[in-house]
This record gives structure tokens, C-alpha cells and sequence, in this order.
């Protein structure tokens, strides 16, 4: 085709893994939505050689040729990263922009724009598949896990939209990043495998506090569970990142919302993103403000509804 392919995608909120130990044969697997704010913005357009600019040029040029490659697709394409997500913060950057460019090259190419077939082109979602679900789609998503030795898509097992009132406020503090790539694979093969009695707990919670309160809109007790959730999977990675939380800016505006009774609180993966979820736009501004004047120059804080939708695709000119 010819034109300009423009891809927004938002960030990815990890709520929580459901099983590390994988006694029943299926590991991973997690909960965890679509976030309100940032978003990321990739354009795509024909071109005989494949160029890249733009923010975070050098993963999506790496991203396209993989998609290219599994294709086995000769010729390019000239793509622009005109916004990108902060990277290595817990939001799930690089599956956002590799799946953002896979989106972008499969319309301009007419090839299959799924999820699952994007995330697969470019090797994403091999442990978690909550970033390739919300790009997919919008809504609270569950996902089912995989075989510890087979590379794939975990199947989604539920998505359930967010009543419209309830907003969630995300804050990115300033300061190190989070693990990733290489250093999260060597970090989950150090981590001690949670006792069958915690993995248990956490499916009860799941499957018979988190989903139901969230289909009767109850926040209180869906904001109870997920902060059980938080802390029951936190301590699985504390021998790696020093604690059920990021020690430093992220254990501390955890702490704090608890203190000021935010119902719903915790960090996304390995932070240093953190979330709080509250009733109403009142209530949003005014933790949203309460966090601004908290954080160190430099975070950020995003607030607004949870998405209905995933990656929006539009045609358009330069």
C-alpha cells in the first residue's frame, strides 16, 4: 500500500505473575492492563531501504528487521518514532514498540496484523503476554501461562472492562531503571521457586476476589485483593530487587498511598513504575497532584479512565 501507517499504542501495567513454580506444567502467566497515559506514537511508510528515526531509533530498527526477516520480506520501509515510552520503567517499552512497528510494517505489507502473529515475528511474550494483550485489546486481561518448553503466546483466558469511573494514576519516579532483557533472564534463573501454598493463594484471590469485584464494580474489595496479590508475588522477587518492592522512591510512594487510602496500589513488574487506582476524576486530580508535589524532579504522572480499546492504527500523511 501506499501512504503513511500511523501506531499508538499504550503503556502496559503488570499487576502481578500467577505462578513461578510451575508444578502443574505452565509457568508465568499474570494479570495486568493497559495503562491511561503514556502512550507511544510509531509511523510507518514505504521505502526501498528500511531507515529509522526518531526516539528509541536503534530497538525499533531492530524490531523491523526482525518482523522483515521472519517475512522474509526484501525490501523497507521508513519508520519514525515520534514518541516513545519510558524505557526500562516497568511499562513494557520494548513489546509496546515492537509491536507498534510489526503493526505498522503488516499494514503497509497486507500481512496478518494479530497480536499473537506480531509478537511471535518479533520475539516477544516469551515469558509475560500481558503487553501483546492489552496491544490487542483494552480491559483488565488474564493470561493463562505457557509450557516451560514451548516458545509461545499465552493464551488470554479473560478480559474484563474497568468500570468508567474508577481511574488509575501512574507515576514513573525519577532514578534507576528496572531490570530488563539479559539481567531479568538471569534474574528469574536466581530466583527460589514460591511455595505451592502462595501460588495457590494468589489463583483464590484471582478467580474469587480480583475478577468478581471487578464485574460488580467494587473497588474497595478489588483493591484489597490486588494489594494481596502485590505483596504476595513482590516477596517471590525480593531476593532480586531487595524487597517486595523497588526499594527507594518506589517501596516509598507505594507506602504513601497506602497511608492516604488509595484503595488499590502497586508497582508494574519491575518498576520503578507504580499505580494507584481511586473512584473518580476528583479523586484522580487529587492524588494525581498529591504525587506530583511528592516525586523528585524528573518522574512522571499520568492519570485518567483505564483504555476500552488497545493500539489505535490509522492512515494519514507525513
Amino acid at each position: 500500500m501506499t501512504g503513511t501507517v500511523f501506531v499508538e499504542a499504550p503503556a502496559r501495567l503488570h499487576f502481578g505473575v500467577l505462578d513461578l513454580r510451575g508444578s502443574l506444567g505452565r509457568w508465568f502467566g499474570g494479570v495486568g492492563a493497559a495503562a491511561p497515559e503514556p502512550t507511544l506514537l510509531v509511523s510507518a511508510s514505504p521505502s526501498a531501504q528500511l531507515e529509522v528515526t526518531g526516539e528509541d531509533a536503534t530497538r525499533a530498527a531492530e524490531f523491523a528487521r526482525q518482523f522483515l526477516g521472519y517475512h522474509r520480506i526484501s525490501g523497507g520501509a521508513s519508520i519514525c518514532v515520534h514518541r516513545a515510552l519510558p524505557r526500562h520503567s516497568g511499562l513494557g517499552s520494548g513489546t509496546q514498540l515492537a509491536l507498534a512497528v510489526a503493526r505498522g510494517l503488516a499494514v503497509l505489507h497486507n500481512l496478518d496484523a494479530d497480536a499473537q502473529a506480531l509478537a511471535t515475528a518479533t520475539g516477544r511474550a516469551r515469558r509475560s503476554a500481558i503487553g501483546t494483550w492489552t496491544f490487542a485489546g483494552g480491559g483488565l486481561v488474564l493470561e493463562g501461562g505457557q509450557p516451560r518448553d514451548v516458545r509461545g503466546v499465552a493464551p488470554l483466558l479473560a478480559r474484563l472492562p474497568f468500570p468508567p469511573s474508577w481511574r488509575c494514576i501512574v507515576t514513573v519516579p525519577a532514578g534507576p531503571s528496572g531490570i530488563s532483557g539479559d539481567e531479568e533472564a538471569a534474574a528469574f534463573s536466581r530466583l527460589p521457586a514460591p511455595s505451592e501454598r502462595d501460588v495457590e493463594k494468589v489463583a483464590h484471590l484471582v478467580l474469587m476476589a480480583l475478577l468478581p469485584s471487578l464485574v460488580e464494580a467494587d473497588l474497595l474489595k478489588f483493591g484489597s485483593a490486588l494489594t494481596a496479590i502485590q505483596q504476595i508475588t513482590g516477596g517471590w522477587f525480593e531476593r532480586v530487587q531487595g524487597g517486595p518492592f523497588t526499594p527507594g522512591a518506589s517501596a516509598d510512594l507505594i507506602r504513601a498511598m497506602k497511608e492516604w487510602g488509595v484503595p488499590g496500589v502497586g508497582q508494574s513488574s519491575w518498576g520503578p513504575a507504580v499505580y494507584g487506582i481511586v473512584e473518580g476524576p476528583d479523586a484522580a486530580a487529587s492524588l494525581a497532584a498529591r504525587l506530583r508535589q511528592t516525586v523528585d524532579p524528573g518522574g512522571q504522572v499520568f492519570e485518567g479512565p483505564f483504555r476500552t480499546e488497545g493500539a489505535r492504527v490509522w492512515l494519514g500523511s507525513k
